[in-house]
């Protein structure tokens, strides 16, 4: 059966839900196409953070539109839980990049030195050990201290999606899974999407956000996306008494009490598997700095894939040979879904492109 759309989404991760609930709320008609349930979902392995400390320092527009994004999220938080009555467990107490030696914690100073002089909305404290041990009570004897940051957060990321899922519906949003878009064929200022399972739909704009099979998508409507798999693999331990309100880039502490432990970045091509040695490195990567740890349980633990880019940042196009469609891709779904819904959405309406994404074309990988 033929259908219609004026605006079809393909992927409904975090990307793409965000974006969409962001059309829908804004009174755009909007289909999102949603892979299968054992589809590759970078969303799966998104380890929680808000994250805007130490991003960007090769690219100071990455670090304005983390901030950007970041400085929204409490407010995206907010309207998702009014709307939907589902709390994503949003907080932004600001985080600590531990450091375990003193040459590590001067090589840390030294990027958001060179951060803070391109952009001096970013601030940020060294703490010493004595400093942090003070905030951190559980902190590890032989830590030589931290970079803290005042505009970083955490937030579940299964939740994020699933009020994103109901606010979209809520909003008059369609939601179709089980439908991996096979081809693209522009069509006199439209678009024709065939489904698998022989399953068809025209839209009037098309938004790829379907993480690593926009590789394949984006050529279809005169794009690019150069992206690769890169896998991280994360543990959860069983709850345990509170310890650590701050989150850190490798552990973090849940509103329920467990502990989310990781991560890793591992060039394996399209294998989500989970690996003893690399569970054991991330393990002794936690507990190293919280001793506490070592006699905690694990109870979970999986892989997943990241979409990268070469240089790790986001990708996002407009099409000039097939107007109306547009490509988005990022590693950073979760600190960036709060500028994606309100941000990215007007400039897919018709609007102007904003101007800090101007870094962020495909073009850059051309040369």
């Amino acid at each position: 059966m033929q259908k219609t759309s004026e605006i079809a989404v393909i992927g409904g991760g975090l990307v793409g839900m965000a974006i969409a609930y962001g059309l829908a709320r804004r009174g755009e008609s909007v289909v999102v196409l949603d892979g299968a349930d054992d589809a590759l979902r970078a969303a799966r392995g998104n380890f929680g953070l808000v994250w805007v400390q130490g991003k960007g320092a090769s690219c100071p527009n990455y670090a304005r539109w983390s901030l950007h994004s970041a400085n929204r999220w409490q407010a995206f938080a907010d309207e998702l839980e009014a709307r939907t009555g589902v709390s994503v467990g949003f907080e932004r107490p600001g985080g600590f990049n531990i450091a375990e030696t003193a040459e590590e914690l001067a090589a840390k100073v030294a990027v958001m030195q060179q951060l803070a002089a391109s952009e001096p909305a970013l601030t940020y404290e060294v703490l010493d050990h004595e400093a942090l041990a003070e905030r951190v009570p559980a902190i590890g004897d032989h830590v030589a201290g931290a970079i803290y940051s005042p505009h970083d957060g955490h937030v579940s990321p299964l939740y994020t999606l699933r009020a994103l899922f109901t606010a979209f519906t809520q909003t008059g949003g369609t939601y179709v899974p089980n439908a991996r878009v096979t081809n693209i064929t522009p069509r006199a200022g439209a678009f024709h999407l065939d489904i698998e399972g022989g399953r068809t739909l025209d839209a009037g704009r098309v938004v790829l956000a379907a993480g690593l099979a926009n590789r394949d998508l984006a050529p279809m409507v005169g794009l690019s996306a150069p992206v690769r798999p890169m896998r991280g693999q994360i543990l959860v331990t069983e709850r345990v008494a509170p310890f650590l309100s701050n989150p850190t880039i490798y552990v973090r502490q849940t509103v329920e009490g467990s502990v989310m432990l990781g991560d890793s970045a591992e060039d394996v091509g399209f294998d989500d598997g989970v690996t003893p040695d690399v569970i054991a490195d991330i393990a002794r990567r936690a507990i190293s700095p919280f001793p506490l740890l070592r006699n905690v349980r694990v109870v979970r633990a999986w892989g997943a894939l990241r979409v990268m880019t070469s240089d790790g940042l986001p990708i996002y196009e407009a099409s000039r040979a097939c107007p109306g469609a547009f490509l988005t891709t990022c590693h950073s779904g979760v600190t960036l879904a709060a500028a994606h819904c309100d941000t990215i959405v007007p400039w897919i309406m018709g609007g102007e492109r904003p101007s800090l994404l101007n870094p962020f074309n495909a073009q850059r990988f051309a040369v």
